[in-house]
């Protein structure tokens, strides 16, 4: 019985000391570890050790009420015991202050923290969670305190997506130490228990646990997630700052497939059948037609579709005629014109110095406008209407927050290859370094940013500094630059860069460990390591690394391969004087670069005023190439209108005074319209500069030609005298000038319809141009060929008019040119096997280009406006290499919002009880999906940080109560009291008068260690207040795009923000829209489409009314000159895909010349066919093709061809894509289609003969003792 007497006492002495032990336990429970303050910190400068202090909580004082009321209200019970007293409250307010700033956004995240602190600093269960590990006398050096991992990890997801408005990023990045995407419930508390952060006056070890360890039970407070409201009645925390609280995460919307048949492109496999079909029903009909002649034992060249052969002129009836309406109408249309323009080359060749003189008059004061002349080469005016919605945009934002800054920018790469490995103390992965971020690489980097800031620049007796023009956005409190340099997380110093932290053995912390820390929380006072260097740049605000760095992975900042040095300028308005200021220096800073060297660096640089000034540079490079080409047409012009008849008479046939005349009358047309446009006050630009000469001198030259070649041609019927020669022939070829011309400037004309102001301007002066050089060649041209004519058979001299050449008999025979034509060429061309193979080798060509037209990229490569050698470029290489961020983006909310009301705010804000569909809810959630939409971040919302800043629990907004004045956090003043009380009502957001009251204050106040949400720097701008601080008007919410690195990005950027910012409108039921620099260039190219097809079909509508009417009203010509441009129109389409030319202003521009140049190739010889009286179709377009052909060829082919392979020399990129490639596509097609396929085409379906035409002309030469040819 002993043993088990024994067993029973055992057990019950083991249970009783375990009791004891619990019972002992519990009583130590509620004893303190610390208590007051004692003794500074000898690890943490300005702040103090606890108390070393076992006794049980002692009451706290009365006066410390209100502070445990505001910041652990679960203690608030008037008089209870903690272990804490007014100066550690105190204390824990001011260590706290910029996790409170940053983290109050989420009250649920906020509770849960101070509970972590309050617990830690107050709890009157201290020693059961709480071990003092280190006492140095009377105070408490070290602690250890055990905390739940249930309570750590629920404080860190009730907190990790909490954002930052004003630095675009979380706010955990700022308070972990470390990226945002690096941190964790542990690493966090460990980082704010550290006391190299900054505020923790000694080692505080946090130990995690669910479970007791060595008898310490773990605090495990109850903790509440984001997505729950407080008992206090806060709601719970935004989508923004909460994710769960967001419901399914946005999905992008996907991709439209491909449109693919059999999974080949569809456009294609459409007209590869539309082309096998066509060939097959031409072909088909061709051999039906061929087999029903050979059986009708027809003509080889008998007529297709013609059944009205026209009156012979032996006709049988040659008084009769059974001609329709519309063709009488015509003939007497046609015959009016005939007279008029015969009367009128008469009257001129009688009456030259009349003629010249008045045309000189005319000329001269058409010209005179050219002294009002101004050249637009501001890039913005150029490709944006004033009345366009990106233009208005960027007015209101000018005026309501000033322009948007200027930017010098460097991209610095090295050419060392070496990768360095940093091994963070004490512990840590390694971590590599590129060879950009080495040190001495550094050291030399900011050698060449100090001498950048030391350029002083000359203007006018006064010298400018980077200071005079540079953003400063804390001026006048702190005037220091804004840098967007890596090295301004070292203060851009090379004293911090070197600032190290060690001992003999060891390297605690260095440049490597302040840079990693920096990328991090680039908002940071304090690196929290042993250095305790700030982050924040020397003009008061944050380096974000993806601005200050490129070609990492990722966010891998250490990874760079390239640094990125950013220097904001001031831009101006309406000042003048400042702006040419900012221009002087920038020029200053271009040439210093230019003649920067340093082996150990490669850098690419730009300055604002850079794209400007290589264009204009190009320009005058190109000048050269554009003479030469000028010059090469001119001289071919003086050379080919002569019509040689023998070497002994070759200044005497030769015709290089009317030939240079010729040009000086087209060149006198250009200065007309320039000048009359000028007296109107309308800026020429440099493409009317380059492109109106050369169409005006294609169209000029050909009307040249055609009256030159067929006065050539001629013969002087008998007792006719040279006036009624030349008036004669005037007659016959002015109504085709006339057509042509008439049809270009009304073409060109109703193309200024366009919004685009590049295309509008040279529309405008391109149509007037061309109808002015009409009129001189008609009249002044006309009197000066009468003169030469009487020279010419006077025997005298060309140029030296006043030797005469001996009397001889000469042999007149026709020129080379149009022998070929009529002999071998048209023949040739109108043979009936040729035809068909033509047809179908153009119509191949057409569905080609049909099928590539929607492959056309839109956009300009702003690289190819560039000339070759430009440093430029290089900078435009490493932009779209290296750069890892786009371009700002701001929502502007235009004026009429009431910010000081709950529903004003909530459409806007991004906070606690926010609408889910707010503004900054909305870019928030399109940054989440920023593949898609180009919104890379969170937007900076003023209006939340403004509501962090004012609230009561923030030392941020106080004032001082006699004066009311602010008094900023880091002004230590006992009269300064907080804005507004520590109630319920006062910890709501501010409404009515208050919102206004503290709002000045907040744009005033400039950041501080106290106070980081001062509105100053991020806001200081962004809110337009009105006058004497009434009230709000327009405010903006910035954000970035994506990286966009080519045209189509760009576009992409742009349609994506406005549709984000219509979505916006739309929810506020308020006017908001996105702007960002680059919206006024590329706006153009979201209707690029449409208005190539609304110009390219106004004009042909045109050109089809004109020739209609003024060819004697005869529609189905019109339609046959219109198919035909339409077809070189299309085909130029093909041209530009396959030689990589893209849609745009400039190409646009070019395509509304191709119509005008199109037709020149194609009426003269549609005219030609439509009053021939050769009996069949066929033999029509011969005749017009012999007669007409050698004139257009000679005239625009030829002479535009030399002229267009000198462009191909330029430097300019823009001028060998857009003018060389384009003008001799323009030229190939056009002659290729005027000379070849389009009389084929007259040839099966050309229009009937006009009977009363043929009636009219037989009458004409009837009685004539020649054979007439048709010469015109």
């Amino acid at each position: 019985m002993w043993l088990p007497y024994s067993r029973r006492t055992l057990c019950l002495l083991v249970f009783t000391v375990l009791l004891s032990q619990e019972c002992l336990r519990w009583v130590e429970a509620q004893h303190c570890v610390w208590y007051g303050e004692c003794g500074e910190s000898q690890l943490v400068h300005e702040k103090k050790y606890n108390c070393n202090y076992t006794g049980p909580p002692i009451p706290l004082q009365p006066e410390g009420f209100e502070l445990l009321t505001e910041l652990c209200p679960g203690y608030d019970y008037e008089n209870r015991s903690l272990c804490c007293n007014v100066d550690q409250l105190r204390t824990l307010k001011g260590s706290l202050q910029l996790p409170l700033q940053f983290l109050s956004r989420c009250p649920a995240c906020f509770f849960n923290l101070m509970n972590l602190f309050c617990e830690l600093t107050c709890s009157p269960h201290q020693s059961q969670f709480m071990n003092a590990s280190e006492i140095n006398g009377t105070s408490v050096t070290e602690v250890q305190y055990y905390v739940g991992q249930r309570f750590a990890s629920a404080m860190y997801n009730a907190c990790k997506d909490v954002q930052a408005p004003s630095t675009n990023v979380k706010a955990i990045s700022i308070v972990c130490g470390k990226d945002a995407k690096d941190c964790n419930a542990t690493n966090w508390i460990q980082f704010m228990f550290d006391i190299n952060n900054g505020q923790s006056p000694f080692p505080i070890i946090p130990i995690f646990s669910d479970v007791p360890v060595s008898g310490y039970t773990p605090m495990n407070n109850k903790t509440y997630a984001c997505t729950e409201g407080l008992e206090d009645g806060s709601g719970p925390c935004s989508c923004q700052d909460c994710t769960n609280a967001c419901g399914p995460r946005p999905v992008p919307p996907p991709l439209p497939p491909p449109w693919t048949i059999f999974g080949i492109d569809a456009m294609t496999v459409i007209m590869w059948i539309s082309y096998v079909a066509f060939l097959l029903i031409f072909f088909g009909a061709v051999l039906i037609a061929w087999c029903y002649r050979k059986r009708r034992i027809m003509s080889e060249y008998g007529p297709i579709l013609d059944s009205n052969n026209p009156l012979s002129l032996n006709s049988d009836n040659p008084d009769q005629v059974n001609a329709s309406c519309c063709e009488s109408l015509g003939e007497r249309f046609e015959n009016a014109l005939r007279v008029f323009f015969c009367s009128w080359g008469s009257f001129c060749v009688r009456h030259p110095s009349v003629v010249i003189l008045g045309s000189l008059i005319v000329v001269v004061a058409s010209s005179g406008g050219l002294v009002y002349m101004r050249i637009t080469t501001d890039p913005v005016d150029l490709w944006s209407a004033p009345t366009s919605q990106a233009r208005q945009e960027k007015d209101y934002f000018d005026k309501h927050f000033g322009p948007f800054f200027r930017t010098v920018q460097l991209i610095i790469t090295t050419p060392i290859n070496d990768t360095t490995v940093y091994s963070p103390y004490p512990a840590g992965s390694d971590v590599p370094f590129k060879a950009i971020l080495d040190k001495d690489i550094l050291h030399q980097v900011l050698d060449l940013q100090l001498d950048i800031e030391a350029i002083v620049a000359p203007y006018k007796d006064q010298t400018v500094t980077l200071k005079d023009i540079c953003l400063a956005p804390l001026a006048p409190y702190n005037d220091n630059c804004t840098i967007l340099s890596v090295l301004n997380f070292f203060q851009n110093s090379h004293a911090v860069l070197d600032h190290t932290k060690g001992d003999e053995f060891f390297v605690w912390a260095d440049y490597h460990s302040h840079f990693l820390y920096c990328v991090s929380a680039p908002a940071s006072l304090n690196d929290t390591t042993a250095l305790h260097d700030p982050c924040l740049g020397t003009f008061g605000g944050p380096i974000f690394p993806w601005l200050a760095l490129g070609g990492y992975d990722e966010t891998n900042y250490n990874n760079a391969t390239a640094l990125v040095i950013t220097f904001p300028l001031n831009n101006y308005l309406n000042d003048s004087v400042r702006l040419d200021k900012a221009l002087a220096w920038e020029k200053e800073f271009i040439k210093f670069m230019k003649n920067f060297t340093n082996p150990n660096l490669t850098i690419a640089f730009s300055a604002e005023r850079s794209i400007e000034d290589e264009i204009n540079r190009e320009s005058n490079s190109d000048i050269s190439t554009i003479v030469i080409s000028y010059a090469i047409m001119f001289i071919y012009i003086s050379l080919a209108l002569g019509h040689i008849q023998s070497c002994r008479r070759v200044m005497v046939d030769s015709k290089i005074s009317l030939g240079i005349a010729g040009i000086l009358i087209v060149l006198s047309s250009v200065s007309s319209s320039l000048g009359i446009f000028s007296y109107a006050g309308i800026p020429l630009t440099l493409i009317v500069i380059e492109v109106i000469p050369f169409l005006v001198l294609a169209v000029g030259v050909d009307n040249i030609f055609i009256i030159v070649q067929t006065y050539q041609r001629d013969e002087r019927m008998p007792h006719e005298e040279l006036h009624q020669q030349i008036g004669r022939i005037l007659g016959d070829v002015a109504p085709s000038m006339l057509l042509s011309s008439f049809s270009e400037t009304v073409a060109f004309s109703l193309g200024a319809l366009t919004n685009m102001p590049a295309v509008r301007t040279f529309s405008l002066f391109a149509g007037l141009a061309v109808f002015i050089d009409f009129l001189l060649q008609i009249s002044c041209f006309v009197s000066l060929l009468g003169l030469d004519a009487e020279r010419q058979e006077g025997n005298r001299l060309d140029i030296i008019c006043c030797v005469k050449l001996p009397e001889g008999q000469e042999t007149k025979t026709d020129g080379f040119l149009f022998r070929f034509f009529k002999k071998v060429y048209a023949p040739f061309i109108l043979k009936e096997w040729v035809r068909p193979i033509i047809v179908a080798v153009f119509v191949g060509v057409l569905s080609f280009s049909i099928a590539v037209m929607n492959k056309v990229e839109i956009g300009l490569d702003q690289k190819l406006s560039m000339p070759d050698d430009s440093y430029v470029l290089d900078y435009f290489k490493n932009m779209s290499e290296y750069l890892h961020t786009g371009a700002p983006v701001y929502f502007v909310v235009e004026d009429g919002v009431n910010y000081s009301s709950l529903e004003g705010q909530n459409v806007v804000c991004g906070g606690v009880g926010c609408n889910n569909d707010s503004l900054v809810q909305q870019v928030y959630s399109a940054s989440l999906i920023s593949n898609y939409t180009t919104i890379a971040l969170t937007p900076s919302s003023w209006l939340d940080d403004y509501f962090d800043w004012v609230k009561p629990q923030s030392t941020c907004c106080r004032y001082i109560n006699a004066t009311g004045a602010f008094c900023n956090a880091s002004v230590v003043n006992s009269s300064c009291v907080h804005c507004r009380p520590m109630t319920p009502s006062g910890k709501q957001r501010p409404e009515g008068e208050d919102f206004m009251k503290f709002l000045p204050m907040f744009l005033s106040d400039n950041p501080n260690v106290k106070c980081g949400k001062g509105g100053h720097a991020a806001y200081g701008t962004a809110v337009d207040l009105y006058p004497n601080d009434a009230g709000v008007g327009a405010t903006y919410f910035m954000t970035f795009h994506t990286i966009l690195k080519e045209s189509p990005d760009f576009i992409n950027g742009l349609k994506m923000a406005r549709n984000l910012a219509h979505n916006i409108s739309q929810s506020m039921n308020h006017k908001v829209f996105a702007y960002s620099i680059f919206y006024v260039f590329y706006e153009q190219y979201l209707t690029i489409a449409y208005d190539t097809a609304l110009n390219l079909s106004v004009s042909l509508a045109a050109i089809f009314v004109v020739t209609a009417i003024l060819l004697g009203f005869e529609l189905w010509s019109a339609v046959v000159v219109c198919i035909t441009i339409a077809m070189i129109l299309v085909n130029m389409f093909g041209v530009m895909w396959l030689w990589g030319i893209s849609l745009n202003a400039v190409s646009l521009v070019n395509l509304v010349m191709t119509c005008g140049i199109s037709v020149e190739f194609c009426s003269h010889i549609v005219r030609a066919f439509s009053i021939s009286v050769k009996k069949n179709r066929v033999e029509r377009a011969e005749e017009a093709l012999a007669h007409m052909g050698s004139s257009v060829f000679s005239g625009i082919t030829l002479t535009k061809f030399g002229g267009i392979i000198i462009l191909g020399l330029s430097k300019s990129q823009i001028f060998k894509v857009f003018y060389f490639r384009m003008y001799l596509a323009i030229v190939l097609l056009g002659a290729t289609h005027g000379l070849i396929f389009l009389p084929v085409l007259l040839s099966y379906i050309g229009p009937s003969v006009n009977k009363a035409k043929v009636f009219a002309a037989n009458k004409r030469n009837a009685g004539t003792e020649r054979e007439r040819l048709l010469n015109y």
